[in-house]
């Protein structure tokens, strides 16, 4: 294992055992929002707080990007060659009710382009990890994206507009088009682990936008690594600067693509009408 993805590992293994520990109690753990329907808990800090220590002791000199935070702390204000990318638990409207579908998700970007990734769900201790170049692992099982060519055929993983509603006539329009055009629609509420889903093949394909760095930065290279493609809506890869995604395997992105560019953010005024009327 890559020495920096044994770091990830580690950190990541650290704030999945607060994580459980505070699942025990849930109802006691305190709960503060963001923004609509955006919640953080002291153990998404105290998680973060985990994390971060075992990178900065490793590696000091290394940026990092975190939820919680929402800064990099670095010595230096270049531009920096290496930078973590934290979301220490994606899925805490989740974890406040108990419903087990959580992850720690951490990304390390090399300039710019993810290099290592770790997707750890601790109520399940499955750990999902990649390396540029050297393939993707659940609990160190090699993974692939799934081989359906005919979308009719897909499990699709998606996620709703949670922080801004403004988007919402236009993507249950999306979600009518999509459910009439696949075998299911799933929508768990954790967007790293619906990515690491699409890597081991419990989902065929993913979708979703408005989401950040630090949801995506592991998941796709964890699907790049295990033969997926990510994107956005048009297929490009400008999906850590648009938070616009779609993944999955070559055959089914390639109809997601069809399907979905309509609607793409790269269009100005997308048009409304699903391919074909």
């Amino acid at each position: 294992m890559h020495p920096m993805l044994n770091i990830a590992v580690k950190a990541a293994r650290k704030a999945g055992s607060i994580i459980n520990r505070a699942s025990i109690d849930v109802d006691l753990v305190r709960v503060s929002r963001k923004q609509h329907n955006d919640f953080v808990t002291e153990v998404d800090r105290a998680a973060e707080a985990a994390i971060i220590e075992v990178i900065r002791t490793a590696y000091p000199e290394h940026a990092i990007l975190a939820e919680e935070s929402g800064q990099s702390w670095a010595e230096g204000d270049d531009q920096h060659e290496f930078t973590w990318v934290i979301d220490p638990l994606d899925g805490t409207t989740n974890f406040i009710h108990g419903f087990p579908q959580y992850a720690v998700s951490i990304g390390l970007l090399h300039k710019g382009v993810p290099s290592q990734a770790v997707v750890y769900d601790p109520t399940r201790d499955e750990l999902f990890t990649a390396s540029k170049g050297a393939g993707a692992f659940l609990n160190n099982r090699r993974i692939r994206v799934t081989r359906r060519d005919k979308l009719a055929d897909c499990l699709i993983g998606t996620g709703f507009p949670f922080r801004d509603l403004e988007g919402m006539d236009e993507y249950l329009e999306i979600f009518a088009l999509m459910t009439r055009s696949c075998a299911g629609l799933r929508r768990p509420g954790a967007a790293a682990l619906d990515l690491a889903y699409v890597a081991c093949g419990r989902l065929d394909a993913f979708f979703e936008r408005g989401l950040k760095p630090w949801d995506m930065a592991a998941g796709m290279l964890l699907i790049t690594e295990a033969g997926g493609l990510v994107g956005n809506y048009n297929g490009e890869s400008r999906q850590m600067e648009q938070g616009e995604v779609m993944a999955g395997n070559p055959k089914a992105f390639a109809q997601m693509v069809r399907l979905l560019s309509p609607y793409s953010l790269d269009n100005v005024k997308p048009s409304l009408k699903p391919i074909g009327e």
